[in-house]
């Protein structure tokens, strides 16, 4: 009879992880914190706070399009600027109609997405935690405390650059459209017979808006001349692996994809090139990348 990788004994569990490293040629500490990974991504999608999520970045890249081969350790999520700002948002598209109104929204953001992740998602993650009778402990952080901490008693341990935590970082300036529902699972699934690992079916943001978000960053970091140190390099291996990938001319064909992120960040992301003039995200869907 099949049995639950999270409701086994440690030394049964560490015992699995070394068998699934050999199977897949993936080091043990590496499978267990992806298990991490879906496991948190299934307690938030689902439960009802799931309808108003977006998984979004590098690791649904990896997960649920399977177009990267990096280890992409941390979760990436849109809360819908709609559910955050109810008595803002009026309008479809849930843009402000000015910079002086996307201020207003963005510091609104910023005093209610803590308050939200303390009162909604937290008790829903301490819940799940003690279910499971799992060791882990959850922590928020961040300059604007939009990040969730997910820390837990490893069973491996690597060199140290991998940590044993999972970081949710929450944004709400949008809405995760468009999205789609994406199969995620472990990579050590299938590889070990009789275990079952947990799996999750997230709204998962759709490949095209990912790449846009990123080219628009990458647009941003060349207008001003300066790196960002060596983790922001995974931004320029997705956007190669994208453009190799059998979505690419889906994605630049997209262009009300592409018009609606620059369009977007143009109000809530607004950045100065070398010279003090403000960068065109228009110029970087439009050919000027």
């Amino acid at each position: 009879m099949a049995e639950q990788f999270l409701t086994l004994e440690h030394k049964d569990r560490a015992e699995i992880l070394e068998v699934a490293a050999l199977k897949t040629g993936r080091p043990a500490h590496l499978l267990e914190k992806d298990i991490w990974v879906v496991w948190a991504l299934s307690v938030l999608f689902d439960s009802p706070l799931g309808d108003d999520l977006t998984f979004k970045g590098g690791t649904s890249l990896s997960k649920a399009y399977r177009v990267i081969d990096r280890f992409s350790e941390d979760l990436d999520l849109t809360y819908s600027i709609r559910k955050l700002l109810e008595d803002f948002v009026k309008n479809p598209d849930a843009l402000p109609s000015t910079t002086s109104q996307a201020n207003k929204w963005t510091n609104a953001v910023r005093n209610r997405l803590p308050i939200w992740i303390t009162e909604s998602i937290m008790p829903l993650m301490q819940q799940a935690i003690e279910n499971y009778s799992l060791e882990a402990t959850l922590e928020i952080g961040g300059k604007d405390r939009d990040k969730l901490f997910l820390i837990y008693d490893p069973l491996k341990r690597g060199t140290g650059y991998v940590s044993p935590q999972i970081i949710l970082e929450f944004g709400a300036r949008g809405t995760g459209m468009p999205n789609e529902i994406k199969q995620v699972v472990c990579d050590a699934s299938g590889h070990v017979p009789g275990i079952i690992f947990p799996t999750s079916t997230p709204k998962v943001m759709k490949i095209a808006r990912t790449f846009w978000e990123k080219a628009t960053a990458a647009h941003v970091y060349c207008a001003q001349q300066r790196l960002r140190g060596e983790r922001y390099s995974r931004h320029w291996y997705d956007l190669v692996m994208l453009m190799k990938s059998e979505h690419c001319n889906n994605i630049l064909s997209d262009l009300e994809t592409a018009n609606a992120v620059a369009q977007h960040k143009s109000f809530f992301f607004i950045e100065k090139d070398t010279h003090g003039n403000k960068i065109d995200y228009m110029a970087a869907v439009s050919g000027r990348l």
